[in-house]
């Protein structure tokens, strides 16, 4: 597993909210989901996406772009349009007076808008949950980046626009792959362009001895590692490896691995029933008290308050679908 797939692992879709919204002009909505990661394609007309903070981007058939919450922002046919619908979390949707859209603007299976023949048209992809593997992809990521038709290869669009109104036995776990996948190749194309300024841990992959250490802490997070038994596996000096790997990556060797093995642990207990004892072992702690020691030094709470800590359910009646 290399870095990017083991980041790209965290925010893996697991009933993602999946949506083909389609809008005739004058329309505008404001997203105020909190939602930690949304993907937006415009598969016909023409669509702006204005961020709390940044500059507004206009995305045109085959355009893709990522927000990255939990800030709100806003989807309109113009700059100039006022929202007339609040999307809020889980897809939940009203006018701004609070009163209930879903119901009134459904125009079938997953999709949703003011006319049923209108011009534009709009696949959109949420992930709901912060995975918390994904923090350190989600940190080098911009609040609002956008990709241009000619700037990523796009094959996974007609399978998502064919597969998103579909209502079949397994369809979610279908749509959760594709989202994966259609994240994966965004997020690739975009950390391939010079504005993108590509976090350290993603530029070291390419590094023949740092690549080589970030895969064997990603692969075996588990492992008794210090940064001598590291060194040894990648056929280096402990003091060369120490100097490369913070200089590349921005953090010592142990400093990375602490926080992939706590990032781990988080995962593992919002989406497991596994003991933190178990989740402890997993991630490399020799149980559960060193686990919540480390866990509460740096997130400020025990591995349990952390497991317990979860928003509560939306009203499926409000939610958009």
């Amino acid at each position: 597993m290399d870095a990017l797939a083991g980041l790209l692992d965290g925010p893996r879709a697991r009933g993602a909210f999946l949506l083909r919204m389609v809008m005739e002009p004058p329309w505008s909505v404001r997203i105020e989901d909190g939602a930690p990661l949304c993907l937006m394609c415009v598969t016909s007309g023409e669509a702006w996406i204005v961020p709390a903070k940044g500059d507004p981007v206009l995305l045109r058939p085959g355009d893709v772009a990522i927000a990255r919450g939990p800030e709100p922002y806003r989807a309109a046919d113009s700059l100039g349009t006022e929202p007339h619908a609040l999307i809020g979390p889980g897809g939940t949707c009203h006018t701004l007076q609070g009163e209930p859209l879903a119901q009134s603007m459904r125009l079938g299976v997953r999709t949703w808008g003011n006319a049923p023949d209108g011009t534009t048209t709009v696949l959109i992809g949420t992930y709901q949950m912060a995975g918390e593997v994904s923090r350190r992809l989600l940190d080098a990521l911009p609040e609002l980046l956008k990709l241009e038709a000619t700037a990523w290869r796009g094959p996974l669009l007609p399978v998502l626009d064919e597969e998103i109104s579909r209502d079949e036995p397994g369809q979610s776990v279908v749509l959760d792959r594709v989202l994966d996948l259609l994240l994966i190749a965004v997020v690739r194309a975009w950390f391939s362009r010079p504005e993108a300024a590509a976090p350290g841990w993603y530029a070291a992959m390419a590094d023949p001895v740092v690549g080589q250490a970030l895969r064997l802490l990603q692969n075996d997070p588990a492992a008794p590692w210090t940064v001598a038994s590291l060194a040894t596996a990648c056929g280096v000096s402990r003091a060369g490896l120490a100097r490369r790997f913070t200089e590349l990556v921005g953090e010592p060797p142990m400093a990375y691995l602490t926080g992939w093995r706590l990032a781990l642990a988080a995962d593992l207990l919002r989406g497991s029933e596994v003991t933190v004892e178990a989740v402890a072992r997993k991630v490399g702690y020799g149980g559960s008290f060193a686990l919540s020691a480390a866990f509460k030094r740096v997130r400020g709470v025990s591995p349990q308050e952390y497991r317990t800590g979860g928003a509560p359910a939306d009203r499926p009646s409000d939610r958009v679908s």
